[in-house]
């Protein structure tokens, strides 16, 4: 793999930061732009003697363009996430999805510099058809439903990046399938583990939203950012979408039991309605489970951590961490 300039946004952040480890380990010279709102320099203390970070936003345009201009390879990670994060601040949560994202790709068509950009499985909605393939259907509720605006501005965003691809930009697309690991949020934005985890072992009731059905697919972070990677260094990945994430279901209700029994926790599991936490009209994805055949026919990846053993590791180091 050729050592090239890279610039990581969002690399502050859980995934951003072990994207910027394994681009450290593999000899690349990286920048990381973070304004810090859900991102921690201390997820970078060990890189910051080769890492630069530079605390500032994607909305700050010419700042953007002065990254991008250094930069030879461009992950575009930023953004607001977590259904509550949005579902409180909707405003600022689309102008950063959009605008920002917006920013980064102008830039990355100034300078010519081909750019991965991650996207989510929300953008799938709440369609009923499993597994999910890149190019099928989006299902949403309506637009009164401030939830649903996370899957519309990261579907602006692939519209942004297929409109500059179509004008033969080097781009490339990621959608996450709830990734989890070491260095999640303890907030729990955007992570039903790290909620569960933390309930889990302050012995407070576990919290299930509805009736803990609904499942998911646990994606481990290792998994992830390798994934990640091999989109950004793979020629064939340009014009392309790709689901990243485990095909493994799990139920909510069970990944609560596994952390529960995990952990040695007396924590009772506490099922609760959407509306007591979300608010009145909020609506849930029943099942999320991704396709990744075109992932694995033209980036050799498939995801390879069991569940148990992610889990393991993310318990250890939350233990090592909160002791």
């Amino acid at each position: 793999m050729e050592t090239v300039r890279v610039l990581v946004t969002g690399g502050a952040g859980y995934i951003g930061s072990h994207l910027v480890d394994a681009l450290c380990e593999a000899g690349h010279e990286v920048h990381v732009l973070d304004n810090l709102s859900t991102g921690k320099a201390a997820n970078l203390a060990h890189r910051l003697d080769e890492v630069l970070l530079v605390n500032g936003s994607i909305l700050d345009a010419e700042l953007v363009e002065r990254e991008v201009e250094w930069a030879q390879l461009v992950f575009h990670l930023a953004a607001a996430v977590g259904v509550r994060h949005i579902v409180d601040d909707p405003l600022a949560s689309l102008l950063t999805n959009t605008r920002g994202t917006e920013n980064v790709l102008n830039a990355c068509f100034r300078f010519w510099r081909k750019v991965v950009v991650a996207s989510t499985s929300e953008v799938y909605g709440k369609t009923a058809k499993v597994p999910m393939q890149e190019d099928d259907d989006r299902v949403l509720g309506p637009t009164t439903v401030h939830r649903w605006s996370y899957s519309t501005a990261k579907a602006i965003d692939e519209h942004l990046a297929f409109a500059y691809a179509a004008n033969r930009l080097p781009v490339a697309i990621v959608r996450y399938f709830n990734s989890y690991g070491p260095r999640l949020d303890e907030r729990g934005y955007g992570s039903v583990v790290a909620n569960f985890l933390r309930q889990a072992l302050a012995g407070e009731p576990i919290t299930v939203h509805g009736d803990g059905r609904q499942s998911r697919c646990f994606t481990y972070i290792d998994d992830t950012v390798r994934g990640t990677v091999l989109a950004g260094f793979t020629p064939e990945a340009e014009g392309q979408i790709f689901n990243l994430g485990a095909t493994r279901e799990t139920t909510i209700l069970e990944l609560a039991e596994m952390i529960k029994a995990a952990v040695g926790s007396s924590s009772v599991i506490n099922p609760t309605a959407y509306e007591t936490y979300y608010g009145p009209g909020f609506e849930d994805t029943r099942r999320r489970v991704p396709d990744v055949t075109r992932a694995r026919e033209l980036l050799d990846w498939v995801p390879t951590v069991e569940l148990e053993d992610g889990l393991a590791r993310t318990i250890e180091w939350w233990e090592k961490t909160h002791a």
